[in-house]
């Protein structure tokens, strides 16, 4: 089925904030055939994003970054998040243009090539982001320190952790959060052929 299957009743704002809410009411077309019952939803709102996982195929590492996060805090989780560098799609932005971007601001490092990952939709039962993800490769030599921009009460510290322990850190379950988790196994199953790609094996 398709869009053409949905019957948008009424969209109303819920809400408006640093996000945005929409309140739905909708119907759509069953499988076994006729309309569901009416129904309303609320999606939030935060626009499309795009992030990388910085690799450096010569010295067989990758540049990841460490920064508190309000959801996970109010999950009850720990609030300091191991990510990949990452940042919202702005109006006539690229993803590509997000990710070169965001990697200088986020964690001190330029990328130069790009590999397409995958595209992803966050959540789709409560909201519309979809995440485009890259591996870009990097010299990672200088990584290090203390990144972000103040005005957005960034602060973010970098670390270079070589590819084996960030793949024990993935048996280990230690990577909580989805961006991160799908970035490194592309990196573990795709990593020989990136290194020959890049001209490191």
């Amino acid at each position: 089925m398709t869009e053409q299957d949905v019957e948008i009743l009424e969209k109303t704002e819920a809400f408006k904030g640093y996000f945005r809410v929409d309140r739905y009411r909708l119907r759509h077309r069953l499988f076994r055939g006729g309309w569901s019952g009416e129904m309303t939803r609320e999606v939030f709102e935060r626009g499309h994003a795009a992030a990388v996982l910085p690799y450096d195929p010569v010295a067989d590492a990758v540049v990841m970054i460490e920064q508190f996060r309000i959801g996970a805090f109010a999950a009850g989780r720990p609030p300091w998040l191991v990510e990949i560098v990452a940042g919202i799609i702005e109006k006539d932005e690229s993803a590509e243009e997000v990710v070169r971007r965001e990697a200088v601001e986020e964690s001190g490092c330029r990328v130069s090539d790009l590999i397409p990952i995958a595209d992803y939709l966050v959540s789709p039962g409560g909201t519309s982001e979809c995440l485009t993800v890259f591996c870009g490769r990097v010299d990672s030599s200088g990584a290090g320190g203390i990144h972000g921009q103040p005005e957005e009460h960034e602060d973010i510290r970098v670390a270079v952790i070589p590819f084996a322990d960030a793949a024990k850190m993935l048996r280990e379950r230690r990577i909580d959060n989805a961006t991160a988790l799908i970035s490194l196994q592309w990196l573990v199953i795709n990593r020989d052929e990136v290194r020959r790609l890049w001209g490191a094996a």
